[in-house]
C-alpha cells in the first residue's frame, strides 16, 4: 500500500471510532522517520485505545501490520508505527500539551477527507 493510501485508510479507521480533530502532517521533506503523521485525539483513555485498536485491526485486514505500538495500556498517547506512517492517538489534554502540529509546523498538511457528520440528533 502506498503511503498516501495508508494515511487515508488509517484516518478512515480512526474516523469510524469518532476520533477528534484529525491532522495529517506530510513529513516527506522534513524527516526520515516517516512519510506522514496522523494525529488524532479521543475523549478518554478507553476512547483512545478503541481508536488505536481499530486502526491496527483495519490496516491488518488490508495486509498492513503495525511494526511497533507504544502506550496502549495507559491510553494517554498511543503511537502506532507503520514505517511510512506514524499514527498518534492522544488523550485530548496530552495532545494539547505536546502539540505535535506546532513542533512539526514546517510539515505540509495534505488535503484529507473529513468524516461526514451524522444527521441523527442526540437525545
Amino acid at each position: 500500500m502506498k503511503p498516501k493510501q495508508l494515511v487515508l485508510a488509517a484516518q478512515k479507521a480512526a474516523d469510524d471510532k469518532k476520533a477528534e480533530s484529525p491532522a495529517v502532517l506530510d513529513l516527506r521533506k522534513s524527516s526520515f522517520a516517516a512519510s506522514y503523521f496522523l494525529v488524532v485525539h479521543g475523549t478518554s483513555d478507553r476512547h483512545t485505545r478503541t481508536i488505536a485498536q481499530n486502526v491496527i485491526d483495519e490496516l491488518a485486514g488490508q495486509g498492513v501490520k503495525a511494526w511497533h505500538v507504544e502506550g496502549m495500556r495507559e491510553g494517554r498517547w498511543i503511537l502506532i508505527d507503520f514505517i511510512d506512517l506514524i499514527v498518534h492517538v492522544f488523550h485530548h489534554e496530552t495532545r494539547k500539551f505536546y502539540d505535535l502540529e506546532r513542533l512539526w509546523g514546517n510539515a505540509g498538511k495534505p488535503s484529507v477527507p473529513k468524516r461526514k457528520k451524522s444527521s441523527a440528533r442526540k437525545r
